[in-house]
């Protein structure tokens, strides 16, 4: 691990102790080896003017929810510092009695709560610490012998600190052993299990000793040969193989879901070290003995799921039983259980997964998981990895501080955790659907033959593919493609369509009549073919057709497009009838009048305008409520028919043209 501290840049912030706090703090965020998504914390202590323009001394520490790779100024909380060194001399303070007065003792009451570690920060006597839970570190303390690897790679350079709860029990026990030492004698702080600590009077010093310490754990398990791990080598598999992988896959998830009572989305982590590790003969054993650092536990649980290959729901309802059981031992009656769903799985020969309510939450938990099992093979490789014990982790994940959290939490979005499959998703009604389902929560696949799909639909949980609906290849691999991502399938929006030029039955060109039959007909039958298994393991699942008016009043001069959005509807309508005992609902909406769409060139207006003696703006306001229709309000009703409001509905048409006459 090498320093990143860049002089110039150091210089520029003119010894302004916060501003060098946040550049520090994200030198040491830019490392996943010391410090992931949340953890870790940091701080600096400064003499600054109250309300009233008298000096105070503060500690600025992390504040909760901030992330130390991205943190800026109003990420840190500034709280009074003798209001902190009084609480650590306190011999009782439950943790929520803690966060009480940290927060009344803030300058700026509109700043995030202070990290649980402020008291411990605070009776540390130097201006910058720094607290970390670096792999290599945490390697040497989940092992038999660790205090002993400790002692002998730092001697008494370090502090050695038993693991103590987080909070103000460590905070208080670290006070009670530092009582009268020397502190200028030792460069950082090593607590067994759970991480480390550097400190000093200026920033460079802090942060450089953090990586020199780190370094020299890195540098002993070099020498010991402990950083070489598995990677495995995943042969090409079979259409025939790749869809049974990806079925297994949306098994577990929905069975992740049912468990969890609610939809999880399933991140299957196949690159080669996910692989090798999960080939390890001896996975199930390793894999299974805790997390690296009990900070993890909130977001991993105390173990993974190890998948069966021969009945893959069954591990799971078999792990959520002896989830219970592990409450059961260490409640005090008095604590409310958590779901006892896995959060992610060690799926043999095959890589793990991740579960969560979000992709963005799921990916947090892989990139745990990566670090996860690089650490357990490395102590492995040390003579035994080891973990905390049983109970000292339920402690962890049934801290009161997140035991009060479990009121706080809302409903979520109508959306959360689906899974969502879009075509025609570049523009117009497409990708309104697309980008709403992906605001109410859903993770969602958009496919379209526009080149630029990738990039117009490109946000965390909003997958663009370029794709022909015509080819049944590509329909095949964009099924695969939103199963491989997100691990399901739950609902399906048949959007993919064209509007042909406008040719009387007479002067009907064939080239015209067999493309709309292709796009908006003939298409739908290889996507039903390959979604229809994949929605058999959905989570309420649904189809959506997106077809038109046309269907329920014909013009003339459009018979390609409606002669085949029509037998689209009738597709529909034998979907319904064939999958309604699977629990799979069908439903079609018709829009009409929808103009911001990009089939409604100004040359079409024109011409359909022309047609039925219009100007264009008469033409626009043709339905009874003289108002268009906008592709985010068929999005709106697409989503309400794929939702909880339609629950009971299958093969239903809903009309959302402003009202036609001739449908009336």
């Amino acid at each position: 691990m090498k320093s990143r501290w860049d002089d110039h840049y150091a210089q520029s912030l003119n010894n302004d102790p916060l501003a060098l706090r946040v550049y520090t703090s994200r030198l040491l965020g830019q490392e996943p080896d010391l410090v992931l998504h949340g953890g870790g914390n940091t701080s600096v202590k400064a003499t600054v003017a109250n309300f009233f323009g008298e000096p105070e001394e503060v500690l600025y520490v992390k504040g909760s929810g901030w992330d130390l790779a991205t943190i800026e100024a109003p990420g840190f909380a500034p709280v009074r510092l003798s209001v902190l060194q009084k609480l650590a001399a306190l011999e009782q303070l439950t943790d929520s009695q803690m966060v009480t007065q940290q927060r009344a003792a803030m300058l700026d009451p509109h700043a995030p709560n202070p990290s649980v570690e402020a008291i411990l920060h605070a009776i540390i006597p130097f201006k910058f610490v720094d607290h970390t839970h670096a792999d290599g570190v945490v390697t040497l303390t989940n092992t038999p012998q660790g205090a002993a690897l400790v002692r002998q790679i730092y001697g008494d350079r370090v502090l050695l600190i038993p693991y103590v709860m987080p909070g103000f029990i460590l905070a208080r026990k670290i006070w009670e052993l530092t009582q009268g030492i020397d502190w200028s004698q030792y460069e950082g702080m090593i607590l067994l299990n759970h991480g480390i600590f550097s400190f000093a009077d200026d920033a460079r010093t802090a942060y450089e000793t953090m990586i020199k310490l780190v370094s020299e754990a890195e540098d002993y398990l070099t020498a010991q040969g402990a950083v070489t791990f598995a990677l495995g080598d995943t042969p090409p598999a079979t259409e025939s193989d790749l869809e049974s992988d990806l079925l297994t896959l949306a098994r577990v998830r929905r069975q992740v879901s049912v468990v969890k009572g609610a939809a999880m989305v399933a991140q299957w982590d196949q690159r080669p070290e996910a692989v090798g590790f999960a080939q390890l003969p001896q996975v199930a054993s390793i894999a299974t003995r805790g997390p690296i650092t009990p900070d993890h536990v909130i977001r991993t649980k105390l173990i993974p799921v190890v998948i069966e290959p021969d009945n893959p729901t069954a591990a799971i309802d078999t792990y959520a039983q002896a989830y219970g059981e592990y409450f059961q031992r260490h409640s005090d009656g008095q604590l409310t259980m958590l779901d006892p769903a896995p959060r992610w799985a060690v799926w043999p020969g095959q890589g793990t997964i991740a579960f969560d309510r979000s992709l963005k939450a799921a990916q947090i938990i892989t990139d745990i998981i990566e670090h996860t099992r690089r650490t357990i093979q490395m102590g492995e490789a040390l003579g035994g990895w080891t973990a905390l014990g049983e109970r000292d982790l339920f402690e962890m994940e049934y801290w009161e501080l997140e035991q009060a959290k479990l009121g706080k939490g809302g409903a979520g979005a109508e959306f959360q955790g689906k899974v969502v499959l879009v075509t025609g998703a570049a523009s117009g009604i497409g990708k309104a659907c697309a980008e709403y389902f992906h605001s109410q929560g859903a993770a969602v696949l958009g496919v379209d033959l526009n080149a630029e799909t990738p990039t117009i639909l490109n946000k965390t949980g909003l997958v663009g593919l370029v794709g022909d609906v015509t080819d049944e290849g590509a329909i095949r691999g964009a099924i695969a493609a939103t199963v491989r991502h997100f691990g399901g399938l739950d609902i399906v929006v048949s959007n993919a369509g064209i509007f042909p030029p406008g040719q009387t039955l007479e002067h009907l060109d064939a080239d015209v009549w067999e493309r709309s039959l292709a796009i908006n007909l003939v298409s739908q039958r290889a996507l039903l073919r390959y979604a229809i298994p994949f929605l058999k393991q959905g989570l309420d699942p649904a189809i959506v057709f997106v077809a038109s008016r046309n269907v329920l009043a014909p013009g003339p001069g459009a018979a390609a497009y409606s002669v085949a959005k029509a037998g689209l509807t009738q597709l529909a309508r034998v979907a319904a009838l064939e999958l309604a005992g699977d629990g799979v609902r069908v439903n079609v909406v018709h829009p009409d009048c929808v103009y911001d769409t990009g089939i409604w060139t100004t040359e079409v207006l024109e011409g359909r305008a022309q047609k039925y003696g219009l100007t264009v703006e008469e033409y626009k306001a043709r339905n009874l409520l003289k108002q268009p229709v906008t592709s985010l309000e068929v999005a709106r009703m697409v989503a309400t028919l794929a939702g909880s409001v339609f629950a009971k509905t299958t093969g239903a048409q809903v009309p959302i043209d402003g009202g036609s006459d001739r449908v009336i």
